[in-house]
């Protein structure tokens, strides 16, 4: 409650939030596919040429949100979500995987970049967290790169969202914190 920071949480969709003081004041909405691609979502995409892809008549509704969040990302590139399977191919020197992965962690500075403004680049801390910030050799590195400048870049790999949310919710029943309402 302290801190302005900005969180990257890198799982299979990608979210970038800005954090003041405790509170998120601008996050994008991975769920549906906003923000930098991911290992199985486009990110976003030209507006213009997604609309043509809907309205072709080729595609339902399903089958395009398939396309956008599941079928998208790393999938649509590589024909893989698994991160540690292009990891492998960069090493054996698939220089494909290599620049779509690069561009990904490109996409992710951008995000953080465009976050670190709704703070007025009054930021303390950048935090990459999630199970692709495990991959400290290319991704975190080339994310690292791109945005130190802004603040120190911490790095919490791993998927703890649910047992920090119990956690929480744990301190809250037992008296050791009170639960807070963010009025907007």
């Amino acid at each position: 409650e302290t801190s302005r920071l900005v969180v990257a949480h890198l799982g299979g969709g990608i979210s970038v939030g800005a954090h003041e003081y405790g509170r998120v004041i601008d996050v994008n909405n991975a769920l549906d596919g906003e923000g930098p691609f991911s290992p199985d979502r486009t990110g976003g995409l030209p507006a213009f040429e997604l609309a043509r892809l809907c309205l072709s008549g080729d595609y339902s509704e399903s089958q395009v949100r398939r396309l956008l969040i599941g079928k998208g990302g790393l999938v649509a590139y590589l024909g893989t979500h698994d991160a540690r399977d292009v990891i492998q191919r960069i090493a054996n020197g698939d220089e494909q995987a290599r620049l779509v992965y690069e561009a990904m962690a490109y996409q992710i500075a951008k995000e953080i970049g465009s976050a670190a403004t709704v703070l007025r680049g009054q930021v303390d801390a950048i935090a990459l967290t999630g199970g692709l910030a495990y991959d400290q050799k290319y991704l975190v590195e080339w994310v690292r790169e791109k945005v130190q400048y802004i603040a120190p870049v911490l790095v919490y790999p791993g998927e703890d969202e649910l047992l920090a949310l119990a956690q929480g919710a744990l301190r809250v029943l037992k008296g050791q914190e009170e639960a807070l309402t963010y009025v907007p």
